[in-house]
């Protein structure tokens, strides 16, 4: 098997992104923002779907920064995992955290769609505004070339709500980006072929 890894640029006016992404990882991480929360959410995507990432992003704001580092990172799967040969392809995962429930499901089709559904409370979780988290989803379901559904049932703590979808996609992503060995080097698609 070829290394799914990747190394992502992005230099704009707004936001200057440096990422290395490892698909076949340990969990390893290396994550700087200047968003406190937001690295922290990103630890628990990468932990938990035993990836390994290093990222360096800066910027003008916390809006450029968020939604590009979700562009480089979308950009960065779906560049690691090529023609998609071997993988699982579709998944989900359900992860709780205290009295959150979050549920995310994924397909890496080549299609680009997502749907979030986050009841959250607050504007913000210390400094991070809420709502760039659903950008975040969407923005990385976009560049990855993903369907990518995400829920969180209503509830009290919303970091908890948030880190509990972060870790749900690690998880999700993991095992829909493992070899498959039933299907050898073919493509999990009656199409033969997977949109990159």
């Amino acid at each position: 098997m070829t290394e799914r890894k990747a190394i992502v640029t992005r230099k704009t006016a707004e936001t200057n992104i440096g990422m290395e992404l490892n698909i076949d990882g340990s969990g390893q991480f290396e994550i700087t923002t200047g968003i406190r929360m937001f690295d922290h959410f990103l630890s628990q995507m990468i932990k938990h779907g035993v990836f390994d990432i290093k990222l360096s992003a800066s910027g003008d704001n916390q809006h450029h920064v968020i939604e590009d580092v979700a562009i480089a990172l979308g950009k960065a799967f779906n560049q690691a995992l090529g023609e998609k040969r071997g993988i699982a392809r579709m998944s989900h995962a359900v992860v709780p955290m205290d009295e959150a429930l979050a549920a995310v499901a994924v397909d890496i089709g080549g299609r680009a769609y997502n749907v979030t559904e986050i009841p959250f409370d607050t504007i913000s979780i210390d400094g991070l505004e809420t709502d760039m988290i659903r950008h975040f989803f969407v923005s990385f379901a976009t560049e990855a070339k993903i369907n990518l559904h995400v829920n969180v049932l209503p509830g009290p703590n919303d970091h908890h709500k948030a880190e509990a979808l972060f870790k749900a996609l690690g998880r999700a992503l993991d095992l829909a980006t493992q070899i498959d060995k039933r299907i050898g080097s073919s493509v999990p698609s009656t199409k033969e072929i997977i949109e990159s």
